[in-house]
């Protein structure tokens, strides 16, 4: 960013920070310093000689060190540098005119964003290892993959260490726990380690707390369990939910060593900045491989979050982090975790349903998705009212029809099964299940949930407290129709019917964000798309699988859906291209996951959306992930810490604000173009009519001596070349350079806003396939 630019946004903050001084309100803030140099090891001088600088640079605002140090509340001293304070809008606003800060930003809150899906990627096939299998060559053995979530559930199966060796010397991390450890929580051969951070969290609630335990790294949520599990939990045999989905489950990397760094409290409150910087610091010491970090991130400049400055020293220091594209689809633009250096993933479906089929009166028979446990009588058909029709007499038809607690009248409900209306802005898991304890309250036996027309056929099995079935738009629309023109609707729900080999597989979720990126276009976001719906993991004994507190049920595996499921997927399976290629970057990881993605299903066809349209590389980013290819992709798009740098001066960094946040000296090239970004995509929205734009990428050699022929799939309306269009490959680690011309070239009167297209090079053994996204200028 150019000093004019820096002085310009810091003088607005003053501006609006200024505005009614004499409220001095109180709030968290974090203060960014960029790095130290000390190395992955400091000293304790060094780390105490980091925190005191700290005290001094904040007392010499607030009028002493003794005022600093109870101002800060954690103090970033090992490789991150900063602080996180309770300061004022005033205080704040003059800290950030300090020349040694580069940002200063509210504490922000982020949200929570899952085992057949490894037989679906064919990890599996029917409890058999294929032979093409990476299986075959790891399980991710002493790999460390730590998660950034609610904690763990430590007692689960699927963290046991039985069998285990002894723990890897690269660990350097502890398990925390408290003096009295009075929820006797442990770690082991498996479960490495474990901490927690709540200070950020708890300087934006205050004390007005309650039944929140801040002193242990246990999972009261779920969430975490489920997600670390899926990354790297243990294959644990007859693991079911309420008997459905029986099988084996594990994480992609079986045999990883996990860690649980507990940075959310509920899901309400979220996940604080504050807490997910403490966390990146206190992993990148550790001596973790790979994280896993199932959060929503806000779409703002890469300098003003902590999950942006914290994965950035993650991956400057040689770990993998992986997040969640995040749950606010479909709409474009709405993806989240938008930084080059962090592996955003989307959620797409497997084979495998969980249906439950509604029968009306009519004898029509529609499919809904559930995993509720309990079931009508059957055979017996029972009466059927929506919503809108048992509302109170003076509660409102819509607020009743989406069966908003409180709206509807028991007298009405009970004994029938109830039709609540499901909304696009109303799709948390909490919102549907909350209709199911609805239904419950006023004695309806059962519930059909019908999703309205933005939700379209977007569906996903919940453990709901009322035997249930969810169906989409247009079955609920006919539903909503028999109802209005029978004098005497009637309905019956069947139990669930786990159905196998369902196609088409996958289908992109209708929750998973959808690019393009709406910070920098250039980049492509979502990275890749993974198994995120109905999956089954492990879970903790202190919440029920429906979260509701009414539901008194337990289960030790649960079904949950979300990108914050996807994200882990790939997490384990960067666990085991890291084992087997250690000396890898994370970019050339994540390029080889990328680079031999598919954008077709298990039809043949292409990928669809979840209202059945083609897919776009807005939804998938590359495609679905393809493990096995992934091993051995031949080529790979490699980035380190100086790509990283030079993307963030075309973004308008300076080179003194690039020192601090590089921890030593960096000069901006003189020119850079953010086209010419070796990212394994070619984005580009900003074409005008008559253009001709040429972008680079370079091409690292990673498997055998060999030649490479490029494939051309152009997007309509453009004319697409590549020079050369043969590259030779004579060793490991040999590098070579393309160039590729797209020129816009109108052929017919489509008015699409963006058209897409594949570039390919390809050797016959490998298939080494980017995206081409670029906008209809017409």
């Amino acid at each position: 960013m150019s000093s004019f630019i820096h002085h310009v946004l810091v003088s607005l903050l003053i501006c609006v920070l200024w505005q009614e001084p004499t409220l001095a309100i109180k709030q968290s803030y974090i203060v960014y310093l960029g790095s130290h140099s000390f190395g992955p090891n400091p000293s304790s001088f060094d780390i105490e000689s980091a925190t005191n600088s700290h005290y001094d640079l904040l007392g010499s605002y607030l009028g002493s060190n003794e005022k600093a140090k109870e101002a800060i509340f954690y103090s970033y001293n090992k490789n991150i540098n900063g602080f996180a304070a309770i300061l004022d809008e005033d205080e704040a606003a003059k800290i950030a005119k300090h020349p040694n800060v580069i940002s200063i930003f509210l504490n922000k809150k982020y949200e929570l964003q899952t085992t057949h899906s490894w037989n679906f990627l064919r990890l599996e096939s029917n409890g058999e290892i294929p032979k093409d299998s990476i299986w075959k060559r790891s399980f991710g053995e002493d790999i460390i993959i730590g998660n950034l979530d609610t904690g763990v559930w430590p007692e689960s199966k699927s963290f046991s260490d039985e069998g285990m060796g002894p723990i890897p010397k690269k660990w350097r991390g502890i398990c925390q726990v408290d003096n009295q450890n009075q929820d006797k929580f442990y770690c082991n051969k498996k479960l490495i380690g474990a901490r927690y951070f709540y200070k950020g969290y708890l300087a934006n609630n205050g004390k007005g707390l309650k039944n929140v335990s801040f002193n242990s790294a246990r999972d009261f949520e779920g969430h975490g369990t489920h997600t670390l599990s899926t990354a790297g939990g243990n294959f644990v045999a007859n693991a079911n939910v309420f008997g459905y989905g029986n099988g084996t489950v594990s994480g992609g990397s079986p045999k990883a060593r996990v860690v649980s760094y507990k940075v959310c409290w509920s899901p309400e409150s979220g996940c604080y900045d504050a807490d997910i910087l403490a966390a990146f610091e206190a992993s990148i010491s550790d001596g973790v491989d790979v994280l896993s970090v199932s959060l929503g991130s806000l779409q703002v400049e890469y300098y003003e979050t902590g999950l942006s400055i914290g994965s950035f020293h993650a991956v400057a220091n040689g770990i993998t982090v992986v997040s969640a594209a995040t749950n606010y689809g479909p709409y474009l633009s709405s993806v989240g975790n938008l930084e080059p250096w962090v592996f955003t993933v989307a959620a797409s479906t497997i084979d495998r349903e969980f249906n439950s089929f509604v029968t009306l009166g009519n004898n029509k028979t529609l499919k809904g998705a559930s995993f509720s446990e309990l079931e009508l009588q059957p055979h017996k058909m029972y009466p059927l009212i929506s919503g809108a029709d048992a509302k109170y007499d003076n509660a409102s038809s819509k607020d009743a029809l989406n069966c908003t607690g409180g709206t509807l009248d028991p007298r009405k409900a009970k004994g029938k099964i109830l039709v609540c209306l499901q909304n696009q802005d109303d799709c948390h898991f909490l919102c549907r299940t909350n209709k199911g304890v609805e239904a419950a309250r006023v004695g309806a036996v059962g519930m059909i949930l019908a999703n309205d027309e933005n939700s379209g056929s977007g569906i996903q099995a919940d453990p709901h407290v009322v035997p249930s079935s969810y169906v989409n738009f247009i079955d609920g629309s006919y539903i909503f129709n028999y109802i209005n023109h029978t004098k005497f609707p009637v309905a019956y729900i069947s139990k669930v019917v786990t159905q196998m080999a369902t196609k088409p597989a996958p289908f992109i979720a209708f929750f998973s964000a959808r690019g393009p990126n709406p910070v920098e276009p250039t980049i492509l976001k979502p990275d890749i798309t993974a198994p995120g719906v109905n999956i089954i993991a492990a879970y903790g004994a202190a919440i029920s699988p429906s979260e509701q507190p009414s539901d008194k049920r337990r289960t030790p595996f649960s079904v949950m859906s979300g990108t914050s499921m996807s994200c882990p997927h790939v997490a384990g399976l960067v666990g085991l291209l890291k084992s087997i290629h250690p000396d890898w970057s994370p970019a050339a990881i994540k390029s080889a996951i990328m680079t031999t993605a598919t954008t077709e299903d298990n039809t043949g066809g292409p990928i669809l959306d979840s209202s059945l349209e083609k897919a776009t590389p807005f939804d998938y980013g590359a495609g679905h992930v393809q493990p096995n290819r992934a091993v051995d992709p031949g080529l790979v798009y490699d980035l380190n810490a100086t790509d990283y740098m030079n993307f963030l001066c075309a973004r308008g960094y300076n080179s003194s604000m690039l020192k601090l946040f590089y921890g030593k000296p960096y000069t901006c090239p003189k020119s850079f173009n953010l086209k010419d970004f070796n990212y394994p995509a070619i984005t580009i929205l900003d074409f005008k009519v008559g253009q001709s734009i040429n972008v680079t990428r370079t091409l690292t050699n990673v498997g055998s001596p060999s030649k490479y022929t490029v494939l051309i799939q152009a997007p309509q309306e453009f004319v697409v070349s590549v020079k050369p269009k043969v590259l030779s490959f004579n060793q490991k680690g040999e590098k070579r350079e393309f160039r590729v011309t797209l020129s816009f070239s109108p052929k017919s009167k489509d008015k699409s806003d963006y058209v897409f297209g594949r570039l390919i090079w390809t050797n016959g053994m490998n298939s080494v396939g980017i995206p081409i996204a670029l906008n209809n200028p017409h």
